[in-house]
């Protein structure tokens, strides 16, 4: 199993890009948000996911874990496969589809060409309580990490929103206080975010 290929940035497609690493240039299926990260002769390293079939071996290619993981989550649905969950990272970057999921939100789905109602509709039933278990991390060192979207998060963020703090304040505020205490409830994290909030001012 290729678990993540480091190497020169040989060329770059529409759907793909070829990097070489020790001599050998392996081609990776992309998202365009992926692509956008790339340069044509830069180094670069993507964590991959290599699907098996009986006529062919595939690389798909990820600039963090969370999107390669997500990216395996969602093949567990019946019905998606490695393309159509391509499709899906290529519309929603991870924390729009994690609070697609969380939300129900089955208009943002289907804006994924191939996924209808039904289809949005199974994949919030059978991935709406699993989406949370994939780690919310990114790729490059000192990336700032993806807020996991929670009712206690909205909750949080609307009640310091309307206290007359900006949304930018309220997140970022909420944000560090769900990083280090993950399990607080409203009332808790309110409180340490007001506490963050009122030494910042």
């Amino acid at each position: 199993m290729i678990a993540s290929v480091r190497g020169e940035v040989l060329e770059i497609a529409l759907d793909h890009v070829v990097i070489e690493a020790a001599g050998v240039g392996y081609r990776l299926n992309v998202t365009p948000a992926t692509l956008s990260t790339l340069t044509r002769g830069e180094e670069s390293r993507l964590y991959t996911a290599m699907i098996v079939r009986e006529d062919s071996m595939t690389l798909f290619g990820f600039a963090d874990t969370e999107s390669r993981d997500l990216f395996g989550l969602l093949q567990t649905v019946s019905g998606v496969g490695p393309r159509l969950a391509m499709a899906v990272l290529a519309v929603l970057e991870p924390e729009a589809l994690r609070k697609a999921l969380a939300e129900s939100n089955v208009a943002a789905l289907t804006r994924v060409p191939g996924i209808g109602k039904r289809g949005a509709e199974r994949m919030v039933v059978e991935l709406r309580d699993k989406v949370n278990l994939v780690p919310v991390q990114s790729g490059p060192p000192g990336a700032t990490p993806t807020p996991v979207i929670t009712p206690v998060r909205d909750q949080v963020v609307e009640a310091l929103t309307g206290l007359g703090f900006s949304l930018k304040q309220a997140e970022q505020s909420v944000d560090a206080v769900l990083a280090e205490q993950p399990a607080a409830d409203t009332s808790t994290a309110l409180r340490a975010a007001l506490a963050a909030l009122g030494k910042n001012r």
